[in-house]
């Protein structure tokens, strides 16, 4: 059971904001009942659930749009006129939700609307600055308040913000204009975004502009930022920092521990005119503590008080917060110091109806409910900056995550030959990923770079730069998980924490001859055939990080062309049955179940995604073979399973 955050909200106020619906008082968009074309506000639930305040709006739902294919609509005047069409947000354009269903290339896509602020908001301060947050944007945004340029942004995975202070308060109303610029070529982060105009291989639809959540909140000149949590397991309870935009004489900040039931825990208070991120420690009774764990992902309620030097709160936030370690003994890694063994599943979060944006909440949640189902207790979310409240439903569900950011081989000019340019922005979003996620107990490991094959040489190269970057800015970020450089192919930093390698040998035969040599300190490696990508391996705790990839297509194999790989893919020849799935899955995953070395694997994946079938259910989620023997697929032999 998950901690309820409304227990720190007002008395006037009896829902979580984290839940409740769009129409609550506290974040009417509309009057009640609101509708987009006959259905109910899309995505209306709070996209914030670890920082979550009383008063919100969520701004999802109808937008003016219009597509500037040339990049011209600054000239032309987009900023100040009315839009040709309309879209439903949050949903990209390419995609059937959106209402405008365009899958050819777009340089730059316009988005406009008026918003009236609401009058009840003057009761949060004196003062109100009104932000309104953008949950993603793809790629470069630039937004507009009254045909004033409130903020500017690069990278299409992570979240930004839009002070209208002096533009816009309680009761106004004010016009927002956003451009996002998203161009074929050029440097940037793209994940499994397709350069083609179709899809293609590994490569899908793209996604331009807005893709997830749009919403707004007030808040006073001094307030908290996102509260950084660090569980320390050893002492027994959480380091806590609230970030301040700014410190007052006699200010202090009050933090609370609760159990689930609202029964407080531990309590700190400290001045908040020291520090710009005040530390509060919060030590657990003995008799209260309670480890976040895959069996029993425990949640403690934490509550955020920012108050005046008359005792007046300023700013309230609600989140909460998991007890657990990750740690690392010889090549095993631990969790609360016990090996659990990781049975984790590729997850690229794509559906056919919505591409990257999940069309429910409970659709996002859906998919970690068919991971746990099919035996897996994890995954790597691949080539892609999750919604956060997939990490909630995660954190929740006691399920294991390995975070990632979407910059697949560092290719990202554009010709797939062209993989030596990443980007100062790659290590920036980054950046932005590991302060918005750093306190999901969920999370236990972080992966910056994915399948970066470039040639180890004598010189040092930019990679080599953004690859060190990146693994430098985890650990100053977050030194409570271990960082693996890059999953497969290329390690270039020597301080990499975790080694892995992707291998899809079909043949479980020869997939065991290649993947065995690990207790002899010669794990497999992903080489070139004149090349050499990695550094030494230095005993790391090591995994095959993808493998499997099995075709099975019921569709294909009945069909006489069911060997078009532009409409069905996978890894080796396609198996003609669900049984000679079955026997290759085990087979497969037996090598890794039995190799004492291995601290787990990660099986290619959950879902089909368009072409590439492959998935151990179909696109659309539904069954594609009998899970229950997926399951039972995955159990270690008797000797480890105390390691499960």
């Amino acid at each position: 059971m998950s901690p309820d955050p409304s227990r720190s909200r007002p008395a006037r106020s009896s829902q979580s904001p984290v839940d409740q619906p769009a129409s609550a008082p506290s974040s009417r968009l509309e009057p009640a009942g609101l509708t987009v074309d006959g259905r109910p506000l899309p995505r209306p639930e709070y996209p914030r659930p670890s920082c979550a305040r009383s008063h919100w709006l969520n701004l999802n739902g109808r937008w003016q749009f219009e597509i500037d294919r040339s990049d011209s609509g600054r000239e032309r005047g987009l900023v100040d006129r009315e839009l040709s069409g309309v879209i439903t947000v949050p949903f990209a354009p390419e995609s059937e939700l959106s209402g405008v269903g365009d899958t050819d290339f777009m340089a730059a896509v316009w988005y406009r609307r008026r918003i009236t602020v609401p009058q009840a908001w003057r009761e949060v301060a004196e003062e109100v600055h009104v932000l309104v947050h953008f949950g993603a944007v793809d790629q470069d945004a630039t937004v507009w308040a009254n045909g004033v340029e409130v903020a500017r942004h690069r990278g299409g995975f992570t979240p930004f913000t839009a002070d209208l202070h002096g533009i816009a308060g309680p009761g106004d109303t004010v016009t927002l204009v956003v451009r996002a610029r998203d161009p074929r070529t050029g440097y940037q982060a793209r994940g499994k975004q397709s350069t083609e105009y179709a899809n293609d291989g590994c490569y899908y639809t793209r996604t331009t502009g807005i893709w997830q959540t749009v919403w707004a909140e007030p808040v006073a000149p001094t307030r908290m930022g996102r509260p950084v949590v660090v569980p320390e397991v050893a002492a027994g309870g959480f380091r806590v920092r609230a970030p301040l935009t700014a410190n007052r004489p006699g200010w202090s900040v009050q933090a609370i521990l609760e159990a689930p039931d609202g029964t407080p825990v531990a309590q700190a208070d400290v001045r908040a005119d020291l520090d710009r991120e005040p530390a509060l420690w919060l030590p657990i009774p003995e008799q209260q503590v309670r480890l976040w764990s895959t069996r029993d992902p425990y949640l403690y309620g934490l509550r955020l008080e920012l108050r005046d030097e008359g005792g007046r709160t300023v700013d309230r936030i609600a989140s909460y917060a998991g007890l657990r370690s990750v740690t690392i003994r010889d090549r095993s890694v631990l969790i609360n110091g016990e090996p659990v063994f990781q049975r984790l599943v590729l997850d690229q979060g794509y559906w056919p109806q919505s591409l990257m944006t999940a069309p429910t909440d409970r659709e996002l949640r859906a998919d970690i409910e068919l991971a746990l189902a099919a035996g897996f207790n994890g995954a790597r979310l691949h080539q892609r900056v999750v919604e956060e409240r997939y990490l909630y439903h995660a954190d929740r569900l006691g399920y294991l995550v390995w975070a990632e950011f979407a910059d697949w081989g560092a290719n990202v000019g554009g010709p797939r030959d062209d993989h030596q340019r990443p980007t100062a922005s790659f290590v920036a979003q980054w950046t932005e990923e590991l302060e918005r996620d750093r306190c999901h107990p969920s999370i236990i490991g972080w992966c910056p770079l994915n399948e970066t094959f470039q040639e180890l040489t004598d010189h040092q190269t930019v990679l080599d730069d953004v690859t060190h970057a990146m693994v430098t800015a985890a650990r100053l970020a977050d030194g409570t998980r271990p960082v693996l450089d890059a999953s497969g192919y290329s390690h270039r930093d020597p301080d990499t924490d975790i080694w892995d390698s992707h291998n899809y040998e079909q043949d479980p035969d020869r997939f065991a001859e290649l993947v065995g040599g690990l207790a002899d300190e010669h794990p497999f490696a992903n080489r070139g055939d004149d090349a050499e990508w990695s550094i030494r391996y230095a005993g790391q705790p090591y995994f095959i990080s993808e493998f499997g990839g099995i075709w099975w297509d019921p569709a294909a194999a009945a069909s006489a062309d069911g060997n078009d790989v532009r409409e069905s893919w996978g890894y080796g020849d396609r198996v003609g049955s669900e049984e000679q799935f079955q026997a290759r899955f085990a087979g497969l995953t037996g090598v890794l179940l039995a190799d004492p070395q291995m601290f787990g694997y990660c099986y290619t994946q959950l879902t089909d995604v368009f072409q590439e079938r492959n998935g151990i259910y179909r696109f659309d989620r539904s069954p594609k073979l009998d899970v229950d023997r997926v399951r039972a697929a995955q159990q270690r032999p008797a000797a480890y399973q105390a390691d499960d």
